[in-house]
């Protein structure tokens, strides 16, 4: 009698349970939700972080967070102990899930002491999402996109 088949999504087993929130809890230590730091953002006190776009100018002059600071990736190790502070956490965040700029930014970050996490989805979803964002022309904010944010920015989660 042959063998069952086995799919392609239990080829390799689920880790155990104590293993999985041990993996995703440390998950959620790295990375932020671009819905949560809009909330955080939006309330009147201050976050307790800073926001970083790690993209280059002419991404940056396109949109960016408001707020956020400009330090493209190549240019944290000379720039970043003069424009951030080591006891506030840094959110990074580049264009988006295909990019891995936020990523890399992070890391020459971590690598300098600083406490950091990335931002999941990036400036695409921040726009996706409906949160207003800045040019170089002022302020801008488009409807948000009902597959990214099906409940006025709360993905339901």
């Amino acid at each position: 009698m042959p063998a069952p088949t086995v799919n392609p999504v239990l080829r390799v087993a689920p880790a155990a349970p104590a293993e999985a929130a041990a993996h995703f809890r440390a998950s959620l230590v790295f990375h932020a939700d671009v819905s949560d730091v809009a909330a955080a953002l939006a309330a009147d006190d201050d976050p307790g972080f800073v926001v970083l776009d790690s993209r280059s100018t002419e991404s940056w002059d396109q949109g960016h967070i408001p707020g956020a600071v400009h330090l493209p990736t190549a240019l944290i190790p000379e720039q970043a102990a003069r424009l951030l502070d080591r006891d506030v956490p840094v959110v990074t965040y580049c264009w988006g899930p295909g990019c891995n700029g936020a990523t890399r930014a992070a890391l020459a970050l971590a690598e300098l002491g600083f406490r950091v996490k990335e931002m999941l989805g990036g400036f695409e979803y921040w726009v996706r999402e409906g949160f207003e964002f800045e040019t170089w022309q002022g302020r801008e904010r488009r409807a948000p996109d009902p597959l990214t944010a099906p409940v006025a920015g709360d993905c339901g989660c």
